[in-house]
């Protein structure tokens, strides 16, 4: 039944879409304008940008290819097309059949004739239909302080109001009182199951290979499936297709190289980017000969590749690629003993647009993403090795259909194989191996299907609604194994054969948003979400580390449900420079995940993962609030999140609801940068929350001669509040007055010499563009010790009566310096 329902799902929506009857063939007085926004000086394509008739003030948004199409009446109109940092494009079209205008858009810097200079007005916080969503660019990111000098754009967006940080200087992120498996983090479409560097205080996306990040909180488009919280989209840079360039970065903790040019000019480009930490590199020489540091160390890498040719007007192949790794190393030749850890992600993905017509735009993507863990440790003849990862293989077609300027289509098909690698040990002393079973693979099936448009009721009111349906599957071999309830022990255990189910889920998710205009400058909206996710991260810490295992549902765990609702006020300022908003939400969480007290993952040797958990429910609620300007030589925005997040598990805490281990009741971002001259531009970031919730002892006993300790209810203990300071400057020197005083001075050498002035030729290498910066940041100006951890030491003695347990914490970074030059030519 359910593989009925999946099929002829899609089919009737391929039906529906394709033998649509062509209104305009019917009436003959509606036309089409459609073609590609790029910018004019790379080549990439611009994504999201603002495409409308003026006359009308209506159009639609260049989709993540630079793709748009616009259907309207026959007629004369002025075609706009605006993107933040850009000259508007603003040309007069005679409307009298299907036109194809692919728009380059220039600097601000540069004028013409056919564009107007005018500031972008975009309304798109008031107009569109989103809610809880936003999309930054990097240029604007890279004006933020940044820890240690590396910028990030998870830590960017841990300043937007619904988005908390894991803790002091991580990148992992929470999202509306969502845990951190249910943030869906894509880049060029692939999975990151695992976002972080060293820990979790730098993110694996190198700035510099990055084109734009869009964050969705809120009102879940139908295409997205799989997490409950949050989507992260983040989309590589093309390359540029007009000439070659190199730009890079020497800073305190890691360089970086950027390369990018044409394969063939205007029709092909290609990018290359890798950054390499050198800690490790920098440490070695100042340890002694015989320090176990001497041979140890610890660095990250990434690179970034991209390639992309148009082999039509109508036809365009895309590959990208990730690889990074994380790798520690101890070795201490005295005590025999040496560590080794690695960890790291890998994605591939090939995508090809294909346009049908001037209305109907194609991509189909293979994507391949990779995740791994290994901890290797030995010391006198003994080895251990422990190992985790998740791979998947994605296929993917997506449709978008314009059917008239009041519509916009998007339907498709998604399918996933996954291979988990859930906890598995070796070990072996010399020549003799233990048995801890089996390496486990546990594969399972995901597809979904789906259908949405985004469509005017009215002049005011707009809808986007859309359903999916999703399906998952876990397949053998696998061999479930039968606790005992009484003593726990395994009494059962059954197998299953290669491809034979072991169990399967699925379902709906229906996703409506609605915006009501209530006039030209604020609007009100609301939206329904329901999601399915039926991978699950299985942690016992607050923040994401490298040795989480992800693990598929199963007989046991059922998929995660998520519904949540929203309600938002929208209002724009000053001719669009101001955006603010406020909105309200509310989530339902179903079917969460935790461990059994006492539980680790090493405890699933010849055993069940699932076996370990426990399974309960949690609600969300809170409000935000956002004031944001955008345009001027002073940006910035100011968030403020009142926020609630609780659980309640039978088997944790009586059974009496809990607060979640990142639940946080107010969190505060201050962030503003500006402009003070084509030189300096300077920034600060100020950001306070409220501390994190954790468990701790409320007394002691002596039972039996046995200390005992008593701990208070689950996450009933705040400690102390969070708050920091940073600031950054960053120096541009001006590359033409460098250029004319060497001119002065090759002048004043001519005529010092008695040569003739005007047979001066001027080296070529002095005109070449040449940029370089310097970025300086403060972090934690002020010296706040904010808390890591709190634990307990004891004091005193119980035979002398003065015992007690005193509090203390721990905290990680001081007042941080940090300086980086940045370089493009």
């Amino acid at each position: 039944m359910k593989h009925f329902c999946f099929r002829h799902f899609f089919l009737f929506a391929v039906v529906f879409i394709c033998f649509l009857p062509d209104v305009n063939a019917q009436e003959k007085t509606k036309f089409t304008i459609s073609g590609y926004v790029k910018d004019a000086s790379t080549g990439e394509y611009s994504i999201g940008a603002n495409v409308y008739i003026k006359e009308l003030l209506k159009g639609a948004n260049s989709n993540q290819y630079g793709f748009y199409s616009i259907t309207v009446e026959k007629g004369t109109y002025h075609l706009v097309v605006s993107y933040l940092g850009y000259e508007n494009f603003i040309k007069e079209i005679v409307l009298d059949k299907d036109i194809r205008l692919n728009v380059d858009m220039r600097s601000e810097v540069i004028t013409t004739q056919e564009v107007e200079v005018v500031s972008e007005k975009s309304d798109k916080n008031v107009s569109s239909t989103s809610v809880g969503s936003v999309k930054m660019d990097m240029e604007e990111i890279k004006k933020i302080p940044a820890f240690m000098g590396e910028v990030d754009v998870l830590k960017t967006i841990q300043l937007l109001p619904g988005v908390k940080s894991a803790g002091e200087g991580n990148t992992g992120f929470y999202v509306r009182g969502g845990g951190p498996d249910q943030n869906l983090i894509l880049l060029d479409e692939a999975v990151v199951y695992n976002a972080s560097h060293l820990l979790g205080f730098f993110s694996v996306f190198n700035g510099d290979a990055v084109k734009s990040i869009t964050l969705i909180k809120g009102g879940m488009p139908a295409q997205y499936g799989g997490r409950l919280a949050s989507v992260l989209d983040i989309s590589m840079k093309e390359g540029n297709t007009k000439q070659y360039h190199a730009e890079g970065g020497i800073g305190v903790i890691s360089s970086r190289l950027t390369v990018q040019g044409p394969i063939k000019k205007d029709t092909g480009s290609f990018i290359i980017s890798g950054r390499r930490t050198y800690i490790d590199v920098l440490a070695k020489p100042f340890a002694k000969p015989d320090s176990p540091l001497k041979n140890s160390g610890y660095y990250f890498y990434d690179l970034n590749a991209k390639v992309n040719y148009r082999l039509s007007d109508k036809d365009r192949i895309f590959a990208s690629g990730y690889f990074g790794r994380d790798k520690l190393n101890f070795e201490d030749n005295v005590a025999k003993f040496n560590l080794n850890v690695a960890w790291g992600n890998s994605t591939g993905v090939i995508r090809w647009n294909h346009l049908f017509n001037n209305k109907l735009f194609m991509n189909t993507s293979a994507i391949f993403s990779d995740y791994n863990f290994s901890f290797g440790a030995g010391q006198s003849g003994f080895e251990f090795k422990l190992y985790s990862g998740i791979r998947d293989w994605n296929a993917k077609v997506d449709f978008s259909y314009f059917p008239s300027i009041r519509h916009e289509i998007k339907f498709g098909a998604n399918y996933i194989f996954h291979t988990f690698t859930p906890t598995s040990v070796s070990a072996k002393q010399g020549d003799v191996e233990f048995d801890f079973g089996k390496i486990r693979k546990d594969k399972a099936h995901e597809a979904a299907v789906y259908l949405s448009d985004d469509f005017d009721v009215s002049d005011k009111l707009r809808i986007h609604a859309g359903l999916r349906y999703s399906y998952f599957v876990q397949i053998g071999p696998f061999d479930r194994y039968i606790k005992d309830p009484i003593n726990g022990q395994t009494s059962q255990i059954i197998h299953y054969t290669s491809n034979k189910k072991v169990k399967d889920y699925g379902g709906f998710e229906p996703r409506v948003n609605a915006r009501y205009q209530l006039n030209s400058k604020s609007s009100v909206k609301a939206s329904y979400t329901y999601n399915l996710q039926y991978i699950h991260l299985a942690s016992l810490s607050a923040v994401a580390l490298p040795t989480d295992t992800w693990v598929p549902c199963s007989q046991l765990v059922q998929p995660q449900k998520g519904t949540q609702y929203s309600l938002g006020y929208f209002r724009n300022f000053k001719e669009n420079t101001y955006e603010t908003s406020v909105e309200i939400y509310y989530k339902d969480l179903q079917n969460q995940i935790e461990y059994k007290d006492g539980s680790l993952p090493s405890t699933d040797i010849n055993d069940n993962a699932d076996n370990q958990f426990i399974f309960g429910k949690g609600q969300a609620y809170g409000a935000e609030f956002f004031i944001k300007k955008r345009l001027g030589r002073f940006n910035g925005w100011v968030g403020y999140t009142l926020s609630y997040t609780k659980r309640i598990f039978p088997e944790l805490n009586l059974g009496k609801e809990f607060y979640a281990k990142y639940d946080r009741r107010h969190d505060v971002s201050l962030l503003g940068s500006y402009d003070l001259s084509k030189k300096w531009t300077f920034a600060a970031v100020w950001v306070y929350s409220t501390g994190n919730a954790i468990t701790v002892p409320v007394a002691y006993y002596i039972i039996d001669g046995n200390f005992v300790t008593e701990y208070g209810d689950r996450n009933a203990f705040r400690m102390p509040a969070y708050h920091r300071l940073d600031l950054s400057a960053t120096f541009t020197p001006d590359r033409n007055k460098k250029i004319e005083r060497k001119k002065q001075r090759l002048i004043k050498r001519y005529q010092e010499q008695g040569k003739d002035v005007s047979t001066i030729e001027v080296p070529k290498k002095w005109s070449k563009n040449y940029e370089s910066s310097w970025s300086f940041s403060v972090f934690n100006v002020y010296n706040r010790h904010n808390p890591y951890i709190v634990y307990f030491s004891n004091e005193g003695s119980i035979a002398t009566g003065d015992y007690k347990a005193k509090a203390k914490q721990v905290y990680l970074f001081p007042i941080l310096p940090s300086v980086t030059w940045n370089f493009k030519f």
